[in-house]
């Protein structure tokens, strides 16, 4: 510390500064206000490749710690905790994200909603109609008052065609506004450790600027284009920006470039960040591309388009965001993403076949009924009235069209589209208040599906706040907290083990007034605590001693070793620490240190005893079993390990190094079961799911985890296998895998132990290929590693942890679990389930209202050559439909019944039997009542009017007002019933629980009020009486009687082609 300058800084080696009558070694100076280094200059150093950074950083800064200091921070102490410096910072490097293309304006939505084709072919209808009615008004020699109301219809066409547009176009910003809510999480979810003030914490990605000092590790995604600082075998996979797949290592000697988006997939390391957002490589990258803040070039689809498009987010979705630089989207697209991408969903797809079929049966009777009532006209106007062309006539057959093209408009399910966007989107945001971070919304409804959920144990199960409970030292195992009867020499051997061969952003924090706080990873955490609590030792005081940058070398962890090896330099040689899991580290042993300090030689014998007596006895009580040891390597004599000169260790033979160890104890360490996994675990076999764990814990370990689970039972036939049996079970003499082995074991398969990332994949391939099913199973998986995301990418739905899980798994996932607890799966399972209802129910409130309108104007062209459902009536209809019935039946809340049924299964009928029954049953229900006003109104209800073939203007009809408000009442009331889709005996359960449900139902019927009291004749109604309103309400309450009628015709499981795919 030097007194002048004030600044704990790195020394940098240099000539003395006289300051007065003081010497002192010069530190790193306070640097000037503004930053000397151009952008530029920092941007080109990351074009440049291999050992040309170095020497470029060598050549102009003198070192890494002088390129630190231009850039005013310290490799140990990051940057400083400055706002004024910071904004500075950021002016002059940027900020570490890329601003995307704008997010579409309202009027551009309302422009993409005008290109619907029938809505076009009914404004120009609209405006030919209009243009008729006005030249008839103004014509030579018309009469006083002629077509002085046709005009007004042709508006209101044009006026709810509008009132369409605009809710279309509102629907679809509210979603997108939705949708970046749900991304910009994801993005705020996602944290690098950095170094600022000398302290480490968590920072969000786009909050990084150039100069942060970051931690890397195994499993990350850089986060910014930068310089390798510190290095412990760091390897890292760039083929997403070079196409190289050999794993490229860096370090801070030769190789030291690490580039935004690359994988950790090896290793850990330390960077300082050199160019973030836009100056980036892949920044540069998307602007030669001219994909940042540019127009699109290619136009989508209108998402509420009733095609195979529908269905789809809109590319704004992701275009409108500003993404964070280490997105792995921007450096290149997942093959299994463009999978999903391309084959949606089971679900999607069967709704897309389903509009289409629609559509097509509701263009086929629109055409039939306007043709009719052209031919009527004809008939009755030409051959049996003997009148001649006139005006009029082109504006009957002009309306007799536009009728024919609202039919169309609301027999084509374009609410469908907008229900399952409604419902996918509600269902999203209410599942992150159940811990459900939805990236691919796809996922929701898969889940619906599942059959089979492959589980982690660690975090997912358990709580992943682990205890050391059990220790052995050479002679007995200790109950921990206890005395350990160990000696001084012993005891600092293995502190020193654990304090040193651990990530040392493992810590615990030990506040008298409040619990335990882990950080990092945990079950180093459970040791670390150990040392200082059990220990009564200070492992921070045993890191300062050994700072990581002291390492001669460091095999980092990963699922193929199962163990962590640092060797530290000591006088006259090396020390390896060693650890991992028990019996794989007790198999590297040739010695033990007992807790007295003597050494004796671990025999065959001895290495059974220890394996039976002490690993597979904690084990079986549940606890995970680790093996602590050590070696020394003495350079001065030489060994034959390492051949004739002993001084050039080869540190690359992992093998010769890590041998030989010296076992200094096993540890058991507790993970508890999280209380509320048991019951979630018995739900989900309630709703016919099976739950497998997947583990790399020792098999007894798994064993006695599963058995407190639930997902074992003592007496059932469960298969609990490690991954070496696993392997040898399925493979064929020529060790490839058979299917028809693999059909014979997963089934029964519950717990997959000691299991590696590709035999999770390996199971994960195996149950969706196999058949040994009726149907095939919908699998979802959980992950944390980066080994993982093969399975979580091979997955139908892929859950990844958001606390324990790494970058690459979450890239690789569709849903990330932000509290990596197994019951917020089962929570995923029952929204799943939800969309699907809701989806159904909304069809079945839809399908019923085209029954009775095409059946009705079929039927009314062919008697009468006229139809009471004029084009203003339906396309109000259409709205409803459309807005308020997809709002309050997508908004319907999931309930515990949904996990008492058995999953969907990939072949389900959208519409089952049930739903076809009520929808055939309300729709003749309301078809004859319908017919009935139309043909016996006039007798019984005293309304002496009827339109008769051809009538064009006048005053709207009081019968077709009745018909019109008779179908919106039944409409309305149907839609109660719309909730019940499994033959459930009371319509009205849980009708408040949806708050949005009885207020959009009080809206519909508020509105018809208006329409029919107030319309006149933009809505071709007239004002009803208070007889012909309680007439109305008396068939709408009908409906719902009705519904009890038809819950007794029985249903059986049969198959309706046209309604499915």
């Amino acid at each position: 510390m030097c007194p002048y300058t004030h600044q704990r800084e790195l020394v940098v080696p240099g000539p003395r500064a006289s300051y007065g009558k003081k010497e002192c070694e010069v530190l790193i100076e306070i640097p000037p206000r503004n930053f000397n280094l151009k952008l530029e200059d920092l941007s080109g150093l990351m074009e440049l490749n291999g050992d040309a950074v170095k020497e470029r950083v060598d050549a102009e800064y003198g070192s890494m710690v002088g390129l630190c200091t231009e850039l005013h921070t310290s490799v140990t102490e990051g940057i400083a905790d400055d706002a004024g410096k910071h904004n500075r910072r950021i002016q002059t490097y940027g900020t570490n994200v890329i601003p995307m293309k704008k997010p579409k304006t309202f009027i551009h939505l309302m422009l993409m909603a005008l290109k619907e084709p029938t809505l076009i072919i009914l404004e120009i209808a609209a405006a030919i109609s209009l243009a008729l009615s006005i030249w008839n008004i103004f014509r030579p020699g018309a009469e006083a008052g002629a077509g002085s109301h046709e005009w007004i219809e042709s508006v209101a066409i044009a006026l709810v065609v509008v009132v369409i547009v605009l809710l279309s176009a509102i629907n679809d910003y509210h979603k997108e506004q939705q949708f970046r809510t749900l991304q910009n999480r994801v993005h705020e979810e996602h944290k690098v450790p950095v170094i600022r003030n000398g302290k480490l914490a968590p920072v969000p990605v786009q909050k990084l600027v150039v100069g942060d000092v970051c931690l890397l590790k195994y499993g990350d995604v850089v986060p910014a284009d930068g310089l390798v600082l510190q290095s412990h075998e760091l390897r890292l996979d760039e083929s997403s920006l070079t196409g190289e797949s050999d794993p490229v290592r860096k370090d801070s000697e030769k190789d030291c470039r690490v580039l935004a988006g690359t994988h950790v997939i090896e290793g850990s390391g330390k960077i300082v960040i050199i160019a973030v957002g836009l100056n980036s490589q892949t920044g540069k990258i998307y602007k030669l591309l001219g994909t940042v803040n540019d127009k699109p070039k290619h136009k989508k689809k209108h998402a509420g388009q009733a095609n195979g498009d529908a269905l789809q987010p809109s590319e704004s979705e992701n275009a409108s965001l500003d993404i964070p630089i280490d997105d792995p989207a921007l450096s290149k697209k997942s093959a299994d993403t463009a999978r999903k991408l391309k084959n949606h969903s089971v679900f999607q797809n069967k709704l897309n076949v389903l509009t289409y079929k629609i559509g097509l049966l509701g263009f086929v009777c629109a055409s039939a009924t306007a043709v009719i009532i052209i031919i009527r006209f004809c008939i009755h106007n030409y051959g049996v009235l003997k009148n001649d062309w006139s005006s009029d006539d082109l504006t009957i057959i002009l309306d007799s069209v536009i009728v024919g093209i609202t039919i169309l408009v609301a027999a084509i399910p374009e609410g469908l589209p907008l229900a399952v966007t409604l419902t996918l989107a509600f269902s999203a945001k209410k599942m992150m208040q159940d811990h459900n971070l939805v990236r691919h919304l796809f996922a929701c409804e898969t889940m619906g599906c599942a059959t089979t959920i492959c589980s982690d144990k660690t975090g997912t199960l358990t709580t992943n706040r682990m205890t050391v409970t059990a220790a052995w030292f050479g002679r007995d195992i200790h109950i921990i907290p206890g005395h350990l009867p160990l000696d001084e020499v012993t005891k600092e051997l293995v502190c020193t083990a654990i304090a040193v061969n651990s990530s040392y952003s493992s810590d615990v924090i030990i506040t008298p007034s409040a619990p335990l706080e882990q950080r990092g990873n945990k079950t180093e955490c459970a040791l670390l605590h150990f040392v200082q609590s059990s220990a009564n030792m200070d492992y921070h005081s045993i890191r300062q001693a050994n700072p990581e940058d002291s390492f001669a070398k460091v095999y980092t962890f990963n699922s193929s070793r199962k163990s962590m090896s640092t060797v530290l330099r000591i006088a006259g040689g090396y020390r390896v620490f060693c650890k991992g899991a028990a019996e794989i580290v007790l198999a590297k042993c040739s010695s033990v240190l007992d807790e007295s300090g003597t050494t004796y030689p671990l025999t065959a014998e001895r290495f059974d005893v220890i394996s039976q007596k002490v690993i597979s006895s904690m084990a079986s009580d549940g606890l995970r079993t680790l093996c602590v040891a050590y070696r020394d390597i003495n350079t001065s004599n030489g060994r034959q390990d390492f051949g004739d000169n002993a001084q050039t260790i080869d540190f690359e033979n992992e093998n010769s190094v890590v041998s030989g160890l010296t076992c200094l104890g096993i540890f058991g360490v507790e993970d508890p079961v999280r209380p509320e996994v048991p019951k979630a675990i018995r739900r989900c076999q309630g709703a016919g799911v099976t739950v497998r764990m997947v583990t790399g814990d020792n098999v007894e370990t798994a064993r006695s985890i599963a058995r407190k689970c639930g997902i074992i039972r003592d007496g059932d036939e469960s298969l609990v296998l490690e991954g070496k049996e696993f392997n040898r079970l399925i493979t064929d003499e020529l060790g490839n895998i058979s299917q028809m082995k693999l059909d014979k074991i997963w089934p029964s398969l519950r717990v997959l132990a000691r299991s590696t990332p590709k035999d999770k994949f390996t199971l994960v391939e195996g149950i969706i290929n196999s058949k040994a099913t009726k149907h095939r199973e919908v699998v979802a998986v959980t992950g944390d590693g980066t080994n993982d995301a093969p399975a979580l990418k091979k997955a139908d739905v892929g859950f990844a942890m958001g606390i324990a899980g790494t970058d690459v798994a979450k890239e690789a996932s569709d849903i990330i679990l932000t509290d990596d607890n197994f019951i917020s799966i089962v929570k995923a399972c029952m929204w799943g389930r939800n969309i699907f209802d809701n989806v159904s129910k909304f069809l079945q409130f839809q399908l019923t209202v085209n029954v009775a309108a095409l059946s009705v104007s079929i039927i009314s062209a062919c008697v009468l050559g006229d139809t009471p459902l004029k084009a203003v009536p339906m396309l109000w209809i259409n709205m409803i439909q459309d807005t308020l019935g997809s709002l309050a039946l997508a908004t319907e809340p999931p309930g515990d019944a949904l996990l008492k049924r058995k999953p969907y299964g990939r072949k389900k009928q959208i519409i089952s039997t049930t739903i076809a029954r009520n929808i055939l049953g309300q729709g003749i229900y309301q078809t004859v009542v319908l017919l009935s006003l139309l043909f016996l109104g006039p007798k019984y209800f005293e309304i002496h009017e009827i339109r008769q073939i051809g009538h064009v203007a006048g005053d709207p009809s009081v019968l077709y007002t009745l018909i019109f408000n008779a179908l919106v009442v039944m409409t309305s009331f149907n839609l109660i019933n719309a909730r019940c889709i499994h033959n459930e005996a009371n319509v009205f359960t849980g009708i408040f629980r949806n708050i949005y449900f009885p207020v959009l139902w009080t809206l519909m019927m508020v509105t018809q009020v208006l329409v029919v009291e107030f319309g006149g004749y933009a809505f071709s109604t007239t004002p009803l009486s208070v007889e012909q309103w309680g007439i109305s309400l008396f068939f709408g309450v009908g409906s719902l009687l009705w519904y009890h009628v038809l819950r007794l015709i029985p249903t059986k499981r049969r198959k309706m082609p046209f309604l499915e795919m």
